[in-house]
């Protein structure tokens, strides 16, 4: 990630209320639901320090989620395959 002004954030109705949604699921991972209000607080217009106090997370973490958003959209927010070997038992 290049340091330098933080990518702005736009949503449109359908982004914000799936975003709402995910924050509001009772099933939903704890760590979506964070990344979705990160999205949000950055779409009000909040810098990556604003957003970082907000929600007790660290700037840069808030900044990799907006740019991940920015550059992806909602499938974003979703984890990415973790490198390293298939495994070889199930769930």
């Amino acid at each position: 990630m290049s340091k330098g002004r933080a990518v702005a954030v736009m949503l449109d109705d359908a982004e914000e209320a799936a975003l709402t949604a995910l924050i509001r699921k009772h099933g939903a991972p704890q760590s979506l639901a964070l990344r979705a209000r990160i999205v949000l607080a950055a779409a009000d217009g909040l810098t990556n320090k604003d957003i970082a106090t907000k929600l007790n997370v660290c700037a840069h973490t808030a900044g990799v989620w907006r740019n991940r958003f920015a550059r992806d959209g909602l499938d974003g927010l979703y984890d990415e395959p973790r490198p390293g070997a298939p495994r070889q038992i199930g769930d």
